[in-house]
């Protein structure tokens, strides 16, 4: 690795060229550094993520942390199971194989890593198993790319942290599968321009990482090929960290930030221990805040804002680890903890040592608003299970994973999800990211909590920023324009969230209409509901929701299933509680008062225009 004063040298000179853009007129000093890429490359294995030196901090903290000796123990447990589980297998389900390569990835890296710590050989026996099927492959799958790279990635992992276990023979057939089946495949994929190594996603950094990952693992023995690898993955990477900008938030939605955030942090921090540097990438905005996100999207009931084809089960991150450590922020790793008691992952362990770099730190504000992608959150405590949470979006309905959902939210009160976003349907439906996409009820419009306009869909197209947004005790929100999800059947349409005394909710719609239209006001849950006019009670459990409508009168709220028919996922315990408001013509405000705390006194109903010009006043 480079000394401490040129490794801050390079990252210096190396984020001046990320920022500023990689294109074809590099600079002198761009195309010497990418000619010179491996100059600093460790010599010998391990080289990954984790080396030799570094394994006895691992150790150490394992006797020091009570806690991580359990997640140790529970990963000695599913790593017992895996001695007995066949080997994969070339089986592709509708385009992907992608099941196959993550069972690798977890397999290899689980009893790879466990076997550095214990020396246990039937582990290191079990993931060279593991490897030689993966090797005997005709291919990774290449045309759903993600298989080629997380597979690249499994067999990366195993080769180098193994490198010592396999034979002279095992590591040429492990070496050539990565070189032939991972990395050629991977520059063919350039040489062609394929999609994914232009877009802006989680298949940019998940493609670009596990390949990068392939390159450095074989980088001493193939050094023009893990070189070329190397510089057109940093080239094109940066695409997708520019989307971190300018303060984390990511518009595919928690459940592809995980995705994506994760194999960012594997590039990485398989860049930093094999070549000593980051190429300036960790220093691009917004990625040192991005591990905010994650921890704003999850509620009190400990289930995400799942927007975007995500699941609201939030998953363990590991990656906050390595975040934690490469920013000095000890509250990502604080939040991520608990989901390493509830489901550890190797890769906690790999990234253990960096979790108490720092004295612990407070909660972060109660409310966030994430410019870029035009998502709200508020809460009433981060302490209490009961407490109130509100997630709010605008967004964008043409950001990839999108449904059709702008204005939609979720309300989290008293340990139960009251409204909530249905999340993805099955990926193997017909046209499921294609031309039938959005004839799904999950992906459509009536499918979320939102307004819909004459049954239709919103405008495939359409963004709805958010224009206010406000954050104090007493009262906090934020209101997005949703005029271009409807038009052109509205001149403009508002709506506003706001979590008031942060005990009570109030979500309110102002629409202008140019002829006459029906409007659907959707809430989806899986309360029982008991409806009265302009009142419902809704119940789980031991605790109740009271909902008003303020506005306008004579509306009601009525009961609408929300299961769908097959092929599509059944939800028959999902209820959408409506308000329908036929032939509405000129302008309408629909105002609905949500209480959990047992409250019912109404608040006074302003125009937007006095949100908005409330938020002027008070600031962020």
């Amino acid at each position: 690795m480079l000394p401490p004063r040129h490794r801050l040298l390079s990252r210096l000179l190396a984020s001046i060229i990320v920022i500023s853009g990689i294109g074809p007129a590099r600079s002198l000093l761009a195309q010497r550094q990418s000619e010179d890429v491996l100059a600093t490359l460790r010599r010998g294995h391990p080289r990954l993520y984790v080396t030799d030196s570094e394994l006895a901090l691992i150790k150490a903290r394992l006797q020091q942390d009570p806690e991580a000796r359990r997640w140790y123990d529970a990963l000695q447990a599913r790593a017992h199971k895996m001695l007995s589980e066949p080997t994969v297998e070339h089986k592709v389900i509708g385009p992907r194989m992608l099941e196959q390569s993550r069972a690798a990835l977890d397999r290899i890296s689980t009893l790879a890593f466990l076997y550095r710590l214990d020396g246990d050989r039937q582990k290191a026996d079990r993931a060279r198993a593991e490897m030689l099927a993966a090797a005997a492959f005709r291919d990774w799958n290449p045309s759903h790319f993600l298989d080629t790279a997380e597979m690249t990635h499994a067999l990366a992992v195993g080769y180098d942290w193994l490198y010592s276990y396999l034979s002279p023979d095992e590591r040429a057939t492990i070496r050539k599968a990565i070189v032939e089946r991972g990395l050629k495949a991977g520059l063919e994929a350039f040489q062609r321009k394929a999609w994914w190594t232009v877009v802006d996603h989680n298949w940019n950094q998940v493609c670009n990482g596990g390949l990068t990952l392939g390159a450095l693992a074989i980088a001493d023995e193939e050094p023009d090929l893990a070189r070329e690898m190397i510089d057109r993955s940093r080239a094109s990477i940066v695409l997708a960290m520019r989307t971190f900008a300018p303060d984390g938030g990511w518009p595919e939605g928690p459940g592809y930030w995980d995705y994506a955030t994760e194999y960012t942090c594997y590039y990485l921090a398989a860049l930093d221990s094999a070549l000593g540097t980051d190429f300036g990438f960790e220093q691009m905005p917004g990625f040192a805040d991005t591990g905010l996100f994650r921890i704003h999207s999850i509620g009190p009931s400990a289930l995400t804002f799942n927007f975007a084809d995500a699941s609201a089960r939030a998953e363990a991150a590991p990656q906050m680890f390595w975040m934690a450590r490469a920013f000095r922020r000890s509250l990502y790793a604080q939040h991520e903890r608990r989901f390493a008691a509830e489901e550890p992952d190797i890769f906690h362990l790999v990234w253990l040592s960096g979790t108490k770099v720092a004295p612990p730190e407070p909660n972060p504000p109660l409310d966030a608003s994430f410019r870029a992608i035009n998502v709200a959150f508020f809460r009433s405590s981060w302490d209490d299970p009961d407490a109130v949470y509100v997630g709010f979006k605008g967004g964008d309905n043409a950001a990839n994973h999108s449904h059709l959902d702008l204005g939609t939210f979720v309300l989290d009160a008293r340990g139960e999800r009251w409204a909530l976003d249905l999340g993805a349907d099955d990926y193997d439906l017909p046209e499921y990211f294609g031309k039938l996409r959005y004839t799904y009820y999950r992906l459509r419009t009536e499918g979320h909590n939102t307004l819909t306009i004459d049954g239709e869909n919103q405008d495939r197209q359409a963004k709805a920023p958010l224009i206010a947004y406000l954050s104090t005790p007493a009262r906090a929100f934020a209101v997005a324009d949703l005029s271009g999800a409807y038009a052109p059947k509205v001149t403009h349409a508002r709506r506003g969230v706001a979590l008031l005394n942060r005990r009570q909710v109030l979500v309110q719609d102002e629409v202008e209409v140019t002829g006459s239209v029906d409007i659907v006001w959707n809430f989806h849950t899986r309360a029982s509901i008991a409806p009265a006019g302009a009142r419902a009670t809704l119940a789980q459990g031991k605790a109740q929701l009271e909902a008003r409508i303020l506005s306008p009168e004579g509306a009601r709220f009525e009961v609408i299933s929300a299961n769908p028919p097959p092929p599509q996922a059944q939800q028959p315990e999902v209820h959408n509680l409506a308000i329908r408001l036929p032939t509405v013509k000129g302008r309408v405000r629909i105002a609905v008062f949500l209480s959990p705390s047992g409250e019912v006194q109404e608040p006074r109903i302003e125009p937007l225009d006095a949100w908005i010009e409330a938020a002027g006043a008070g600031g962020q």
